[in-house]
Order: C-alpha cells, then sequence, then structure tokens
C-alpha cells in the first residue's frame, strides 16, 4: 500500500517540478535575450568608436623621425585653418602671439613658455616652429633693424625678428 501512496504521488511531485523547470526554462530565454541585445549594443558602440579613433587619426599631427629624433609633423594645411588640428604646443605659441599687443620677439615667447632664453640652442627649435606656423597659419615674420633681411644702418641693433599675427601692427 504505501508503494500505491508513492506512486500516485510521485505525479504530482513531476508536475510541480516540471512547472518549476518550465519557468527556470522561460527565464534562461529572457536572459539569452537580453544578451542577445546587449552584444548588439556592443558591437555598434565599438564601431562608433573605431569611427571616432579612426577620424581623430586622420586629424591628430602624425609622427616622424628626422635626423633620429621623433617629431609631430604639422598636418597640410586645410580651408578651414582649423587650429584644433594643431599639437598642443603650436597652439600655445599662437595663445602667446594673439595675446601679444604688438609685435613679439622669439625670446619672449621662449620666456613665456619657460625656455632657457639665454642660451641660443634653446631658442631654434621654437624659432623652426613659428617659422612653420608663420607659413601655415598667415602669421608674419617682420624684420627689424639689424636683421639679415632688413636695410643695413651702420647703427644696426642686433639680430631679431618681430611676430605679429595678421592685420596686426
Amino acid at each position: 500500500m504505501l508503494e500505491l501512496e508513492r506512486i500516485t504521488a510521485r505525479p504530482n511531485g513531476l508536475d510541480t517540478l516540471a512547472q518549476e523547470l518550465a519557468k527556470q526554462q522561460a527565464e534562461v530565454q529572457a536572459e539569452r535575450e537580453e544578451l542577445v541585445i546587449a552584444e548588439r549594443v556592443l558591437h555598434r558602440l565599438a564601431e562608433q568608436d573605431r569611427a571616432v579613433a579612426e577620424a581623430a587619426a586622420a586629424a591628430a599631427p602624425t609622427a616622424a623621425r628626422v635626423a633620429g629624433r621623433a617629431v609631430l609633423l604639422i598636418p597640410h594645411r586645410g580651408g578651414t585653418g582649423d587650429e584644433a588640428a594643431l599639437p598642443a604646443d603650436y597652439r600655445k605659441i599662437l595663445a602667446i602671439v594673439r595675446a601679444a599687443d604688438g609685435p613679439v620677439q622669439v625670446r619672449a615667447i621662449g620666456e613665456e613658455l619657460g625656455l632657457e632664453v639665454t642660451v641660443r640652442g634653446k631658442l631654434e627649435p621654437l624659432r623652426v616652429k613659428m617659422t612653420k606656423l608663420a607659413d601655415r597659419a598667415g602669421y608674419t615674420s617682420v624684420p627689424t633693424a639689424g636683421s639679415p633681411h632688413a636695410p643695413r644702418r651702420r647703427e644696426a641693433a642686433p639680430t631679431r625678428r618681430n611676430w605679429r599675427a595678421p592685420g596686426g601692427s
């Protein structure tokens, strides 16, 4: 008799177990669907990140080696003259020149940037950068008295160049 009770009770237990398993299966299926959606979203975000990175890489200055040293190349000038495409040190130089009321000497810019202006060799890389900016942004190098490009006079002052923004005095 005991076995008969167990046999009749067993289907009820199996029905309960089947309901629990069906509930678990529904939860698993819902979680799988959420994971598929999350995977799609992550793929889209990754594609967007790649596109943004590619655009930034195209706009960012590229590194090159000149005489064994790593240098940044200034991108080719576009029609827009986008200053954001310039390296940070070039943007600093532009800000200093714009902040000046009139022409400014390379030495003054070097002082503003914290360079050793008493050593001539420390200013030469800055002079090169400023020349590149002058070519690119339309800034002008104004020869002053004593400059190799200025008319010669007997009482010529030491050689120097002043830099000014376009349209400046």
